[in-house]
């Protein structure tokens, strides 16, 4: 009965205001105030439970007005949803899409106008955040977006026109697990908490990083080489850049002077620290487009695998939930689902070159975003994951050798774009401060990230390096970046410049929808038949279908029907109302694909046998142009 009742949520977007239920529901822990400590769902081997914490970053309770200079933890962002939902009746439906590992609600809200429409009648564009538990910049984007077009409804002509004609959903937490714990300890993780054993060695997230200097902060260690393995083994010294010796610099093994660990202590005895913390997978890797098993799966030690792929496609319910649902709303043909931290327009190909595997219109269109995108943003790079992320640094900067192109598998982009058929980004947000060039050499690094928090973030993105006597490494020194307010995501001031210019990109990829409009029906008479000649337009800037989606048939051809009441047709041959063109029994007109721009004609003709007029009602059915219907009289 449960099972059912979840599918049905899934599938009609049941509301959340129609829920009700006498079943007492769950605490979750940080909602237990007198409790100290955060824990997490799932049996593993290492600790489940941690000191709670709340960042002065972060908003854990919602104001009366909503800002963007602080982040905000899903249950705020929650508060804000439905809020919205009460506000805005008319424009918006909110809903419980699925839950979570833990059983948290993963909701999202439709924004369209009610009244000009059924939300699936009209083209689609879909937005997601949340999906990596840390990256939390992305979720904050979906939120500024959401804000952005309610509160705009009315006001702004666009916006307005938008919401009118066609439908925006929006998703800003697709991992609530991963993005609470990360916001209410100290604890970080790539997706899902799901226990999962990364290093393979039999146990399950035996390994977490500690806050051994209790600063609520996992940050790095330091340690100078003292023994002849520790030498043998370090790679890294001061970078001589920083004249107050705080950045480090990895040099290739044995040619350095430190060592460098993650804040912790090895639980598992195998020489590593914190390499199997909490979870593990990467719902970015769980896709089924081009899946490949995780580290371990392959059997003969010579193809591919993937770090963090699941157990399967779709092993994960968060990630599931995203393809299930947008599989049975086809009317989507924009999708972009966030994550932090390469400022990059990032897209399909993600095993390939774009000029090899995509068809060439499709990829003139992906080229158009790069650029659009770039110039709303200014990121610096835009382009496929296979190619132009691999290779945006040029040379490794250890070895001096070419960068070449390299896969990523089960990849959100290449579901998008080969299996999905649309102009699918997961677009990274933030660059960890490294504003700008400062040292000329070519490249945006740490060193440029280090010399912004100096001279704009006063210097509270490094944490200078203090000693620490280890329990197994002896004396070593903490400090470095802040993990989560610095290198993760930016300081809470500069989170609205960053979200708000995303947004505007995504907004112009939905102004961008295709769009299928009526632009004349004719209805002329000849002796008793009735020739009706339709034209119609896509008006919008997208075509109704991909040359990719047209492929692997995830949209169907424009249709055209032209339906009478059912006592007026039945009787083949002796209706009084038979529709001669099309010829064909099935008198659908087929209209293939309608091009941004383009205006077509198709028309049907009707032998009426009797002298009363008679009402028709005509339809275009375009998957991802939208749905249209208008009553004609013959007579």
């Amino acid at each position: 009965m449960l099972q059912l009742t979840m599918l049905s949520i899934l599938f009609s977007g049941v509301s959340i205001a129609q829920e009700t239920s006498l079943v007492p529901q769950k605490k979750w822990p940080e909602q237990e105030k007198d409790s100290k400590f955060y824990t997490i769902s799932g049996e593993r081997h290492g600790q489940s439970f941690f000191i709670k914490h709340e960042f002065p970053e972060v908003q854990y309770q919602p104001g009366e007005n909503l800002t963007f200079d602080i982040y905000h933890t899903p249950d705020v962002m929650y508060h804000w949803y439905r809020l919205w939902a009460e506000k805005y009746p008319d424009i918006t439906e909110l809903y419980e899409v699925a839950r979570s590992f833990e059983g948290r609600p993963i909701l999202q809200m439709t924004i369209t106008n009610k009244k000009t429409g059924k939300h699936t009648n009209k083209p689609a564009a879909y937005f997601e955040g949340g999906r990596h538990g840390g990256e939390v910049t992305a979720s904050e984007a979906v939120f500024w977006l959401t804000q952005h077009l309610l509160e705009n409804y009315g006001k702004d002509p666009q916006i307005t026109h938008l919401i009118d004609s066609k439908t925006v959903y929006v998703r800003p937490q697709n991992n609530p697990d991963g993005t609470t714990m990360y916001l209410f300890s100290e604890q970080s993780n790539r997706s899902t908490i799901r226990p999962h054993d990364v290093d393979r060695d039999g146990l399950f997230d035996e390994d977490p990083g500690e806050d051994l200097n209790r600063d609520r902060i996992i940050h790095m260690m330091r340690k100078k080489a003292e023994t002849a393995e520790e030498k043998e083994n370090a790679n890294y010294i001061i970078d001589p850049k920083d004249p107050k010796g705080r950045l480090m610099k990895r040099v290739l093994d044995g040619k350095g002077d430190y060592l460098m660990y993650s804040e912790g202590i090895d639980n598992d005895g195998d020489g590593k620290y914190n390499e199997d913390g909490i979870g593990g997978l990467d719902l970015h890797r769980n896709y089924p487009e081009n899946w490949r098993p995780d580290i371990g799966g392959d059997a003969t030690g010579r193809g591919y695998t993937q770090f963090g792929a699941g157990e399967y496609p779709l092993s994960e319910i968060e990630t599931r939930s995203t393809v299930l649902w947008l599989l049975s709303h086809p009317n989507i043909s924009v999708v972009n689902s966030l994550d932090t931290r390469v400022p990059m327009h990032l897209r399909p190909p993600s095993t390939s070159s774009s000029e090899e595997s995509m068809f060439l219109k499709d990829r003139l269109i992906y080229e158009y975003y790069d650029s659009l995108g770039m110039t709303i943003t200014g990121y610096p790079w835009a382009g496929d994951v296979y190619e132009t992320y691999s290779t945006r640094g040029k040379v490794d900067r250890l070895t001096g050798d070419p960068l070449k192109p390299n896969p990523l598998f089960g990849h959100g982009p290449d579901f998008g774009y080969f299996y999905y058929g649309a102009v699918w980004y997961g677009d990274e947000l933030w660059n960890n401060g490294a504003m700008k060039d400062y040292d000329g050499d070519g490249v945006r690094d740490d060193y440029d990230g280090l010399r912004w928090d100096d001279e704009e973030n006063q210097s509270k993105g490094f944490k200078i390096w203090e000693k620490f006597d280890h329990p197994q490494l002896g004396e070593v020194e903490i400090g470095g970046f802040h993990p989560k307010f610095f290198s993760q995501n930016g300081p809470p001031w500069q989170l609205e410049g960053w979200i708000k210019k995303q947004s505007l990109f995504n907004l112009a990829m939905a102004l961008d929808l295709p769009q299928i409009e009526i632009k004349d029906v004719k209805v002329t008479k000849s002796g008793n038949e009735h020739i009706v000649k339709v034209t119609w337009t896509n008006s919008g800037k997208l075509p109704v279908a991909l040359d990719q989606a047209k492929r692997v048939k995830i949209v169907q051809e424009d249709r055209l029907m032209l339906e009478f009441d059912k006592e007026l047709t039945k009787g083949h041959e002796n209706a009084l109302v038979q529709i001669t063109t099309p010829e064909l029994y099935n008198k659908t007109i087929f209209a293939g694909y309608t091009e941004p721009g383009e205006t077509k004609q198709a028309e049907f003709r009707v032998k009426v046998s009797q002298k009363e007029p008679v009402k028709a009602k005509l339809k275009i059915l375009s998957t991802r142009g939208g749905y249209l219907e208008r009553e004609i009289i013959l007579d």
